[in-house]
């Protein structure tokens, strides 16, 4: 048909059952039902959804959830029966159908068609027959299917994130405005439930207070430099031919890739661990291509609603992937920050991606010496409540001393339990951990409180009671101001308390966690090997040909549908979760884990020696009356300042970001 394609929507998928599927389907067929309705578009308008072609990719036939299987085939999408396990004596990688439907399913499993306004839709959908992870998902995409479609921009989704009825076509007008601009996201909020109760978890509450504050000042900060450090693979779109690779096969398809043949097998640790965050490779390798000048934006218009961890031992496993592929991703980005100076950056643009490496740099190393800042914060906090100018209790010094103690044991607790626990058999101890450090986080608050009373009525120390108060008001103003000026202050109210009593068990759970299992760097991927002949054979038939058993009969084809639609009307069986023992390299787990201990011995020895200086001696009086050594007043004035400095540039470049998308558009 020779038709051009525009957008190219991928959508991958794992195990995800019916309801986490139709509510991306239907999300992204609104989209494109939007696109029709832009009349005026020299590109979209009525015919606007033959530009637009959806590509979903299974990762693993054997580990699809079934009811999606009759999504499929009630959207027309899937034939049962059709599929060969090997064709000519090959094995068969993947079995792809094509349609164009004019039908959606919603997520209450109700059909939608021309009445509600849907368009026809063309959908691709390649099931893959083993599970090869989703970068391989990704592969399928970039390399198989955008060589054929020529794509010009293309849009990836994750099963479960429903975008929102018009993201697309923000994603697609930002590069359709900007042509140096290789790659975008939007904002990915937080499932907050009917009536936000969702946020009575305190954990679903803090995770939404980060996404808001990231989307808020960190991303909007990052766009402003060119360079952001990920574009959720969950939600963001590229454009096809930033991403192609030179004649010679270098380029950020090439180095994105290397994560799927490299991570885990004939790769070291800081290789593997680097690819679990394979996106941000992706993001790195496009902003500093040979010969270019892309750069990635930010577009707030654009979001995509998606479902967080409610529970603990998910959250951890979550966190523990993206915080150890963040750290050594980052680190990859410093290493090869010389790359710059072989883009066509203008020099203006390159020394604003030079700063942002140094920012990065900046926080990378205070993220590194979280455990010991946050420890020591403590325990001068705690401490400077024993000062008797506060007329506290003489019980005082006993509940700090036991609260240390507290602290200390609880955090050993934690990487032995890091060490030799999975957080889904040690669930309760996992959530008493991150408890008590909430109990520990409410004490630090009540002191700090304490303190600045005492301060303002002129029992403190001047100098570090003015870097207290501008701290506290970079840090919470940024937050307060960022926030109003972007018209959604609504987290502060509902989720900044949870957040705040969370805050260390980010550092003392999540980091010690991810630290102590760098050595896993799986995606709960099982590799299988075995052929499989459930759905026949193709045998040659001489010429070329090859036979294939098809449904023939009409009263075939009409009762596999039938038994689709009727497989959605009832109620969906309960499925077992397949389990397997973890096929492991026994030549290299000795390797992985002696370099996992190795950066652990490092970590904690760094942060105890830096705990070890600063609180040598009385530290009693540190914030009451001023009386703490000159190390200590030096280290709480760097500490502080730097916190402050932070949120401020924060700030500034989440304000210039608002002023550009204001006037500019």
């Amino acid at each position: 048909m020779n038709r051009e394609t525009e957008l190219f929507v991928g959508v991958t998928m794992y195990n995800e059952d019916e309801v986490l599927f139709t509510r991306t389907m239907h999300g992204v067929m609104k989209n494109i039902a939007h696109l029709c309705t832009r009349n005026k578009s020299r590109t979209w308008g009525k015919d606007g959804w033959k530009k637009v072609v959806v590509c979903i990719v299974a990762d693993g036939r054997k580990v699809i959830h079934p009811r999606v299987l009759d999504c499929l085939s009630a959207l027309g999408v899937y034939q049962d029966g059709v599929g060969s396990n090997m064709v000519q004596d090959q094995p068969v990688t993947a079995h792809i159908y094509e349609f164009t439907t004019q039908l959606s399913v919603d997520s209450d499993l109700k059909f939608k068609g021309l009445e509600k306004g849907i368009v026809p839709t063309q959908i691709i959908f390649c099931m893959k027959e083993r599970n090869q992870k989703k970068i391989n998902s990704h592969r399928w995409m970039f390399n198989a299917f955008c060589p054929l479609l020529q794509p010009n921009v293309c849009v990836l989704l994750d099963v479960g994130t429903k975008p929102g009825p018009r993201s697309l076509y923000h994603l697609w007008k930002c590069m359709d405005l900007n042509s140096n601009v290789g790659g975008a996201c939007g904002e990915i909020c937080a499932m907050k439930g009917k009536g936000w109760l969702g946020l009575l978890n305190p954990l679903v509450a803090a995770q939404n207070f980060e996404y808001k504050m990231s989307n808020i000042l960190d991303k909007p900060t990052e766009s402003v430099f060119g360079y952001i450090s990920v574009l959720p693979g969950a939600f963001s779109a590229y454009r096809y031919i930033a991403l192609k690779n030179d004649e010679i096969g270098r380029g950020p398809l090439a180095s994105y890739f290397k994560g799927e043949t490299l991570a885990g097998r004939d790769a070291d640790v800081f290789t593997s661990n680097m690819y679990l965050a394979e996106d941000r490779i992706l993001c790195w390798e496009l902003v500093a291509k040979r010969g270019h000048n892309w750069v990635l934006k930010y577009v707030k218009s654009a979001w995509g609603e998606t479902d967080v961890p409610n529970e603990v031992p998910e959250f951890i496993s979550q966190r523990r992937r993206w915080l150890n592929g963040s750290f050594f991703a980052a680190i990859y980005s410093l290493a090869h920050i010389g790359q710059m100076s072989r883009t066509e950056h203008s020099r203006k643009k390159a020394l604003a991606l030079y700063f942002e490496g140094l920012y990065n740099f900046l926080n990378l190393l205070f993220a590194w010496f979280g455990l010991a800042n946050y420890y020591i914060f403590f325990v001068l906090l705690s401490s400077s409540l024993e000062d008797p100018s506060l007329k506290m209790p003489k019980a005082v010094r006993i509940i700090n001393t036991l609260l240390h103690y507290l602290y200390t044991g609880t955090l050993i607790g934690c990487f032995l339990l890091s060490m030799g626990n999975r957080p889904q058999g040690a669930k309760w101890k996992y959530i008493t951990a991150m408890i008590i450090f909430a109990g520990l986080a409410l004490y630090m608050l009540v002191a700090c409180v304490l303190i600045l009373v005492k301060a303002v009525k002129g029992g403190a120390n001047a100098t570090l009671y003015a870097q207290i108060v501008i701290s506290l008001i970079a840090t919470l103003g940024s937050w307060i101001t960022s926030s109003i000026l972007a018209l959604d202050p609504w987290h502060l109210l509902t989720c900044m308390l949870q957040y705040l009593l969370l805050a260390p068990a980010y550092i003392n759970v999540l980091n010690v966690y991810a630290f102590a299992n760098l050595h896993d760097f799986s995606w709960g991927t099982k590799d299988h090997n075995i052929i499989l002949t459930d759905l026949g054979v193709a045998v040659s038939a001489g010429d070329s040909k090859v036979e294939i058993t098809c449904p023939l009969e009409q009263k075939d084809l009409d009762q596999t549908y039938d038994e689709a639609l009727m497989n959605l009307k009832t109620r969906p069986k309960l499925l077992e979760k397949n389990r397997s023992d973890k096929e492991k390299e026994a030549l290299k787990q000795d390797y992985y884990k002696s370099v996992r201990t190795n950066v652990v011995l490092l970590w904690t020895l760094t942060n105890g020696i830096l705990v070890g200086c600063i609180l040598d001696g009385d530290v009693t009086g540190s914030f009451a009356t001023g009386k703490a050594s000159l190390k200590v007043r030096l280290y709480m004035i760097i500490i502080l300042g730097f916190v402050a400095f932070m949120a401020l540039i924060r700030l500034g470049g989440s304000t210039i970001y608002l002023g550009i998308r204001l006037f500019a558009g």
